[in-house]
């Protein structure tokens, strides 16, 4: 079980417009090269029962992109929809959804699920959460938003490779250096960035029961940030920004659910009598 540590995870690959006070501990967000998506944000959108934010996006003119959960400037694009009540009863009875909404055609979306770095960690990815009873949809969302699948990825205060994570993180999960590599070199690895990520967030959603926006805000601001607002989200738009686009990124990543199929229906030949 986690220790109830400060900030482990670097969030490298967002970078919150706004102006709060960073919880304690908390690693400022960097871009490292081309891979590097920027999640930016402005003033947050308030999301009302259970409807989910949008992802927007742009690639730059270096090929980075940049995300947010609401339109910034005309150069953001919609790219994925959140999923309201209203359209998960829609498909569940099989409508078609509306014109001009093929997301995915577009140029952002082809990017954050057709990245090489995707296809290239799967196995990783799905060989780790296996084994810590997670869903791989939901690794692949937090890595999406840490480090843009970049295992190279360095945070200032040195939040290292996939999801992002420290030497203090890293020692309480056996992580140590010897000989051959320092600490920092082996969290670069992403079998042992992975192993170790994997298993504190599912520690996090052990010691959260299973509540995974207590469990995300954990993985972004520190365990104790979130006892110390009485077992809440806190409120820094960072970490709530953070908690909202690793949730869409997670639906993104989902696969859909298969439509209901209609019910079985008995067809008895005319004539024929049902056994008393």
């Amino acid at each position: 079980m986690p220790n109830q540590s400060e900030s482990h995870a670097g969030f490298v690959g967002c970078t919150v417009n706004v102006r709060h006070p960073r919880p304690s501990g908390r690693k400022s967000p960097q871009r490292s090269g081309s891979l590097i998506a920027c999640l930016t944000a402005g003033a947050l959108m308030v999301i009302a029962g259970s409807a989910c934010a949008d992802l927007w996006g742009y690639l730059d003119e270096q090929g980075a992109a940049h995300f947010a959960t609401e339109r910034l400037d005309e150069r953001y694009q919609l790219f994925y929809k959140g999923e309201t009540n209203l359209d998960a009863a829609a498909r569940a009875n099989a409508a078609a959804p509306p014109a001009g909404e093929d997301f995915s055609r577009s140029r952002m979306y082809q990017y954050v699920t057709g990245h090489p770095n995707v296809a290239k960690f799967a196995p990783l990815i799905e060989r780790n959460a296996k084994l810590n009873r997670l869903d791989p949809a939901l690794v692949k969302a937090v890595i999406a938003v840490e480090s843009a699948f970049e295992p190279a990825a360095v945070s200032p205060k040195g939040a290292l490779g996939l999801m992002q994570i420290t030497a203090d993180t890293a020692a309480r999960y056996g992580v140590v250096a010897d000989k051959v590599r320092s600490v920092q070199q082996k969290l670069l690895d992403p079998a042992i960035n992975l192993s170790v990520g994997t298993r504190y967030l599912h520690d996090l959603l052990a010691l959260f029961t299973n509540d995974l926006g207590l469990a995300l805000a954990a993985f972004n601001a520190g365990e104790q940030a979130v006892w110390r607002y009485k077992r809440s989200i806190p409120p820094f738009p960072e970490t709530q920004e953070y908690v909202k686009l690793v949730r869409q990124f997670y639906a993104l990543y989902r696969p859909l659910p298969a439509a209901p199929s209609a019910p079985a229906r008995l067809m008895i030949p005319r004539g024929h009598r049902m056994p008393e």
